[in-house]
Parts: structure tokens; C-alpha cells; sequence
């Protein structure tokens, strides 16, 4: 009866307490960077004129997204590698799964709304501010994080509201929608995969999206004949590109090969991959990279 459950039970990092307060240690040192790094480029965004454009507005969401996502989980990992424990409250554990889906939804909507900012500033310059204005930049991104909290609140809802009866051990480090179902003991868990399939239909159909548009940019920036203008086109595309790749590759792993795993350590491993690594490496990848970010810090 999920009545009687008061707290889950998370997979550990590791068993021994050494190890434990290594990864209380390695986790907190990758927190500390995400942290500031993530809140240097929304205070840098904010702050700076020059970067008061579609673009960068859009860059200042996404690190909020990557601030939000990996501070529903981290701090909670590290809380129970230091003090020795597994335990989650069964409230703890739905707003960990409501937050960490609303910020992983609206960073899926908001890459594919930043490829098509990089797609008609290559391919309709002359339309950029036409089609990209102010309001429809806001427009644009209230969609983002109204997509995410939707997804997030219409997952939480009919996952938590299953009978469970099959334990209280989630096989994962932290409280993710895919893994509760498993513990219930009704039927009525498959409503809750269908529209996690569903759900994996529009990631898929934005992940299209994103690379038709960068078909299209590649097409028009072989046109470009200077090597100077292939640079300037291929430096804005790049850091984009490389979040993408990293969303998506780290997501494949985590929700495809990952179940496949019969061992838990090889999941916990996909877990960090999935949950930390893309929110850490935001700031490197844009800051990087990115000439104007550098110059405004």
C-alpha cells in the first residue's frame, strides 16, 4: 500500500565509508563549479548591454535549467554520502522527481528553440530581428518552461498516484520518474509507461527538429566564401552543437543501454553521466568559446 510508505530507499555510490566520503567530496567540488560557473553566465547575461540578444537571453535560461536540474539532486546525494544513509522522504522523493523533470523537459524545448535562433540568424539574416524580436523571444521561452512544468506535473501525478506495493528501493541514485512505476503492483503502471513513451516521441521529434535545422546551416554556411565568415558561423553553432550532443548522448545512455544492466555500479555510473555532467559543463563549453562571454566577464 503506497499509504504506508513514509521513505525510498536510493542506490548507493558506494558501500564502504571511504569511498562514500570520496564521492561526498568529488560531488561537492562538481556542485561548486556548476554553481558559480552556471550563475557567472546569468549575472554576466543580465548585467552586460552587448549581450542583450536572442541568443544569449536564451543561454541565460539555459542556465538557469542546468542550475535547477543539477541542485534537485546533487545536494541530496551528498547529504546521504556523508551522514551514511539511502534514505528519502516519500516527499523528498516527488518533488526530486517534479523538479528534476521540469528542468530536463524545458532544456529539451529550449535546444530546440536555440537551434532555430542559430538557424534563421545563418540562414534569414535579414529576418533575424523580424522573426526573433523581444516578445517572441519571451514567448519562446515561457514555452520552454511551461512545457517542462506540464510534462513534469502530469508525470509526478499519475506516477505517485499507483498502488505501490513491490518494496520501497528505487534502482537509482536519486528519485527518477521511469524507476517508481516498477514498484507498483497494478496494471495501471502501464498508463504511466505509455506516456513515458509518449513523452520519448516528442524528445525524439525535437531531436529531428534540431538536425534538419543544422542541415540546413551547414548547407548555408558552405555558401559563405570567406574563411572568416565560416569561423564567425561555425563559433556560435558549436557550443550549441556540443550541449546537444551531450543532452542527448548522455540521455540515450541513461533511459536505452542503462536498464540493460544487470549490475548496478555500470547504472550509477550512467546516472552521474546523465543527471551531472551536462549542468557542470554548461559554463566550459560556452565560456570557452565564446569570445563575447569572455571579454563581458
Amino acid at each position: 500500500n503506497s499509504c504506508s510508505i513514509t521513505h525510498f530507499l536510493l542506490l548507493a555510490f558506494a558501500d564502504t565509508r571511504e569511498l562514500q566520503l570520496l564521492h561526498f567530496w568529488l560531488f561537492l567540488g562538481i556542485y561548486l563549479a556548476a554553481l558559480p560557473g552556471n550563475g557567472l553566465i546569468i549575472i554576466t547575461i543580465a548585467c552586460d548591454h552587448h549581450l542583450h540578444t536572442p541568443m544569449y537571453f536564451f543561454l541565460l535560461n539555459l542556465s538557469l535549467f542546468d542550475l535547477g536540474s543539477i541542485s534537485s539532486t546533487v545536494p541530496k546525494s551528498m547529504t546521504n554520502s556523508l551522514w551514511n544513509t539511502r534514505t528519502i522522504s516519500y516527499a523528498g522523493c516527488v518533488a526530486q522527481a517534479f523538479f528534476f523533470l521540469i528542468f530536463l523537459s524545458a532544456e529539451c524545448s529550449l535546444l530546440t528553440i536555440m537551434s532555430y535562433d542559430r538557424y534563421v540568424a545563418i540562414c534569414k539574416p535579414l529576418h533575424y530581428k523580424t522573426l526573433l524580436g523581444s516578445r517572441a523571444c519571451v514567448h519562446m521561452a515561457a514555452t520552454a518552461w511551461g512545457t517542462g512544468f506540464l510534462t513534469a506535473l502530469l508525470h509526478t501525478a499519475n506516477t505517485f498516484s499507483l498502488p505501490l506495493c513491490q518494496g520501497n528501493a528505487v534502482h537509482q541514485s536519486f528519485c527518477e520518474i521511469p524507476q517508481i512505476p516498477k514498484l507498483s503492483c497494478s496494471h495501471s503502471y502501464l498508463r504511466e509507461f505509455k506516456l513515458i513513451g509518449f513523452s520519448a516521441c516528442l524528445v525524439f521529434g525535437s531531436f529531428v527538429f534540431i538536425v534538419v535545422s543544422y542541415v540546413q546551416i551547414f548547407r548555408a554556411v558552405l555558401r559563405i566564401p570567406s574563411e572568416q565568415g565560416w569561423h564567425k558561423a561555425f563559433s556560435t553553432c558549436l557550443p550549441h552543437l556540443a550541449m546537444v550532443s551531450l543532452y542527448y548522448s548522455t540521455g540515450l545512455v541513461a533511459h536505452l543501454i542503462s536498464p540493460s544492466l544487470s549490475s548496478p555500479a555500470p547504472n550509477l555510473v550512467v546516472s552521474f553521466l546523465y543527471s551531472v555532467v551536462p549542468p557542470a559543463l554548461n559554463p566550459l563549453i560556452y565560456s570557452l568559446r565564446n569570445k563575447e562571454i569572455k571579454d563581458a566577464l
